[in-house]
């Protein structure tokens, strides 16, 4: 159960959700919101501190924050590193997952998805940090999950999302700001039209983008093995 809560809200971090200086609500609101006792959720805390992605303040304005998260982004890098084709599965189920929320969304979205959906590209464009960044990312790809009005889909969409690690390097936030936005905004062109095939098609052109900045990212070289 612990360990359960903890690799959840890891996974909201990870995907960001929740970002660095961001405080979590209190333990009882989340003990409310995750379904669970407060003690589970104290000890998952626990557990999320002592992997560096959490600090607890004490004082009136006090609580628990997310870390600017140095230590367990460079242990996902080495995990990544060390581990042959785990990325390329991640984003292998990532594309088959994201692709068919997309196809389902373009039929089922709401216009107030939509506005979401546009919001998000719109704070992405004019992004002045990697927290904003990571942030208005998270909406994007939430918002699409919600649209395809399938929980089921959308919670392994959120348990991949959190398998992976939303950006955190300056030079790799610099260089894929514009090109997420415009992967974004071709995944919305196709929903807000109504078009299940092109938004699909879309969604899979965008994560093999992300998938190429990654290994460059993770291995220093891109999918076709160039330094």
């Amino acid at each position: 159960m612990t360990a359960d809560i903890a690799r959840r809200l890891r996974a909201r971090i990870r995907a960001g959700e929740l970002g660095p200086g961001d405080r979590l609500p209190a333990e009882r609101d989340l003990a409310k919101q995750m379904g669970v006792g407060r003690v589970s959720i104290r000890e998952a805390l626990r557990l999320l501190q002592a992997g560096g992605y959490v600090e607890v303040r004490r004082g009136a304005t006090g609580g628990t924050f997310v870390t600017q998260l140095d230590r367990p982004y460079r242990n996902w890098l080495s995990e990544m590193r060390s581990g042959v084709g785990e990325i390329t599965e991640i984003l292998d189920l990532r594309i088959g997952l994201e692709g068919q929320a997309a196809r389902l969304a373009a039929s089922r979205r709401t216009d107030a998805e939509l506005e979401i959906m546009a919001a998000a590209i719109d704070e992405m464009s004019s992004s002045h940090s990697r927290v904003s960044f990571r942030n208005s990312d998270a909406r994007f790809h939430g918002a699409l999950a919600q649209a395809a009005r399938n929980q089921r889909l959308e919670s392994a969409i959120a348990g991949a999302r959190g398998e992976m690690f939303a950006p955190l390097d300056e030079l790799v936030y610099t260089e894929i700001v514009e090109s997420s936005r415009a992967g974004h905004l071709a995944v919305y062109e196709a929903v807000r039209d109504g078009d299940p095939e092109r938004a699909r098609r879309a969604m899979e052109e965008h994560l093999e983008q992300t998938r190429q900045e990654l290994e460059l990212l993770i291995f220093g070289k891109d999918t076709e093995g160039h330094a």
